[in-house]
């Protein structure tokens, strides 16, 4: 543990933020943080996160070197490492700074630092294996797979990237698989029941959409209290005569692939014994596949395929969603979950590997070689070509990443014909399809080469004397 002032005045580095921090923020969202846990911001500076966790009831405390010294340091549920490696100039320090808060984690640490693609915000010279900025503070900056592999190799556990430049290593494997489970398949929501009839009802939703009968641990406390009084069997016959069949064999087919999904993504990040998965998990196992081995060996066939570009290029010609060009296939988030199984493991590789950024609107699956990108748009739902605001890619070659921004761009890269990324089903696809069909009726889609960015698309549109209205688009009136 190391509890001694730090060597250089890293106070500086120190900022007061309005909320949480990004980092702690996504613990939250991941529900790493939940109120009544423990949580220690080791290195915490002006206390910001503190505050905002105690708010959120949760039992957060801090220390800092230079804030908080003489803060007592005790094991928490979760300890909190933000932006700490990357101010330390002595790699030994650094090292026994990470172990140190390694020593206080009792279930998650969350580790996170500045990465490279920030460099140019980072104004110094080379020191050590950084920079001196004129402030006279260091910076280390990590590469993504960096940090991921540092954490990994100091605590001794495989790690996963919850997003960029942020790390979670369990202490519990066990913890760490459900964790992998929850980003694949999150927890489906059970309908709200007040009797017995309508916990038998939230029951019978469950079975149409899992493709089995729940076990009594899966189901919410208070709806197991209303079903108390029911034999298992008899609770199986009335959901057997309530259920509609054919709903359930397409949930026990989507479970199926989300099992194997899950296994993959596993083997991708370290597969645990049967008995380490999560209930949910082991039950799916034991209704869809005849052992444990089984489900492992086809999830592995699976995650082969990654490697194969003809399978990969007859997938995305094969989905029912998403747009394909000559280089890659772009899904919205929103239809993420009904791309190929394989096509969503080789989304799900990507975002364990370097972490996926906690805000995208459409993620980008290159064909040839094997490099995910997930490009945001915030006002996909509003602008009806919307501009981007973000990439941020990995090579799953290499696992190296890159970012960029072009929030500073006086003509950014925007997007036409904004049904194809969606489903069909989805509540806004026809109304975007209606746009598109007026936009290629009104001729501003003869130069597909000229309408890529804003400059270009604005030229077009009074090229064919039209401008747009919200989602419609209308003829151009002059003076």
């Amino acid at each position: 543990m190391l509890q001694r002032a730090w060597s250089s005045d890293r106070r500086l580095t120190a900022i007061s933020r309005g909320g949480l921090s990004a980092p702690a923020r996504q613990a939250v969202v991941d529900r790493q943080v939940t109120p009544g846990c423990s949580v220690l911001d080791y290195g915490c500076g002006r206390g910001d996160d503190v505050r905002a966790l105690q708010h959120l009831d949760c039992q957060a405390v801090g220390w800092d070197p230079f804030y908080k010294p003489d803060a007592k340091l005790e094991p928490a549920d979760v300890v909190l490492l933000t932006y700490v490696l990357n101010v330390i100039e002595d790699p030994n320090e650094r090292r026994k700074t990470l172990k140190g808060a390694w020593d206080l984690t009792g279930t998650v640490l969350v580790a996170s630092a500045r990465l490279t693609w920030e460099k140019s915000k980072v104004k110094g010279e080379t020191f050590g294996d950084g920079l001196l900025t004129s402030r006279q503070t260091f910076q280390h900056l990590f590469k993504a797979s960096e940090l991921r592999d540092y954490v990994q190799e100091v605590t001794g556990v495989r790690t996963v990237s919850a997003a960029p430049g942020v790390v979670y290593a369990f202490k519990d494997e066990t913890a760490r698989l459900s964790y992998l489970a929850q980003r694949i398949v999150p927890d489906a929501q059970w309908l709200a029941s007040e009797d017995t009839t309508s916990a038998i009802a939230a029951v019978v939703d469950h079975v149409e959409r899992r493709g089995r009968v729940p076990r009594m641990e899966e189901v919410p406390q208070p709806m197991a209290e209303l079903l108390r009084h029911l034999r298992p069997s008899e609770l199986s016959r009335l959901v057997r005569d309530s259920a509609d069949q054919n709903k359930v064999e397409e949930g026990a087919k989507r479970s199926t692939l989300n099992t194997l999904l899950f296994l993959a993504v596993e083997l991708f990040n370290g597969r645990g014994p049967f008995n380490s998965l999560p209930l949910n998990v082991q039950l799916d196992v034991r209704a869809f596949f005849s052992s444990y081995k089984e489900a492992c060996q086809r999830s592995d066939r699976l995650l082969l395929k990654l490697r194969d570009d003809a399978y990969i290029r007859g997938a995305m010609n094969a989905s029912a969603v998403g747009k394909l060009t000559p280089t890659a296939l772009y899904v919205h988030q929103r239809a993420l979950d009904r791309l190929p199984t394989v096509l969503r493991l080789y989304e799900h590789c990507a975002s364990i590997a370097a972490g996926r950024p906690q805000e995208w609107t459409l993620a980008k699956l290159r064909h040839q070689g094997r490099a995910v990108s997930w490009l945001d748009y915030p006002d996909f739902d509003t602008d009806p070509h919307p501009r981007t605001l973000s990439s941020y890619q990995v090579d799953l070659k290499t696992l190296e990443t890159s970012f960029t921004s072009y929030a500073d761009s006086q003509n950014r890269p925007l997007l036409h014909r904004k049904h194809e990324f969606l489903a069909a089903d989805d509540p806004d696809a026809e109304r975007y399809q209606r746009l598109t069909a007026a936009e290629v009726k009104a001729g501003l889609y003869e130069h597909p080469h000229l309408i890529g960015t804003e400059n270009g698309w604005e030229a077009e549109l009074i090229r064919c004397g039209r401008e747009l209205r919200g989602h419609r688009l209308v003829r151009r009136y002059t003076e």
